[in-house]
């Protein structure tokens, strides 16, 4: 008769018990580096290895937009981990985290198997290769083009220099206006009121 601790699965072949297995999204702050990123996850990956479990997958998916702002954030580092650790090393994991300044948000989540290979999120993204290139001659090629460069328009702000000009004649001759209208009326109320 076998008997299994709780937090304990049985292996495939049904004989020894293994651990749990977890998937962590971890998201950083903007505004540190991929250094300090990959530090982060080191510390993460000390922690479940000095608490008797081990990372068996890790996959940082760069800096992503965030759905909605989270602590003045728009952005954020995400790292991806997958996790064959006790529920103590789960638990001072997301401790840690809870700590550290440079943590926006984490996921810990218990799955029944890890995924081989890259997750949905790297798959989705396409490689430089598959990406549309530039185009010959780049953005502001000489001679021509779609002719939607400032080579090609001379000056960018002459227009709008113009249609300041234009702009203060229009206001002066209204204002001048106003006052020939006013005019009447003062000597009209002077007359009055002698």
């Amino acid at each position: 008769m076998l008997v299994l601790c709780r937090g304990l699965r049985q292996s495939e072949r049904g004989r020894e018990p293994t651990l749990p297995l977890y998937e962590t999204v971890v998201i950083a702050r903007q505004d540190i580096a991929a250094p300090q990123v990959d530090a982060l996850a080191d510390t993460i990956t000390k922690i479940i290895e000095d608490n008797g479990g081990r990372v068996a997958k890790r996959e940082p998916w760069g800096l992503r937009p965030l759905a909605f702002r989270i602590r003045k954030n728009r952005k954020g580092h995400y790292v991806l981990f997958g996790l064959d650790a006790p529920p103590a090393a789960v638990h001072e994991m997301e401790r840690q985290m809870r700590i550290n300044e440079d943590v926006l948000r984490y996921l810990t989540i218990r799955v029944d198997e890890l995924e081989e290979g890259p997750s949905a999120i790297l798959q989705s993204r396409p490689g430089r290769d598959e990406r549309g290139g530039r185009r010959e001659g780049g953005r502001f090629r000489e001679g021509g083009g779609d002719g939607r460069g400032f080579r090609d328009e001379g000056r960018r702000d002459e227009g709008r220099r113009d249609e300041g000009r234009r702009d203060e004649g229009r206001r002066d001759e209204y204002r001048r206006g106003r006052e020939a209208e006013d005019r009447p009326a003062l000597a009209e109320t002077e007359e009055t009121s002698r």
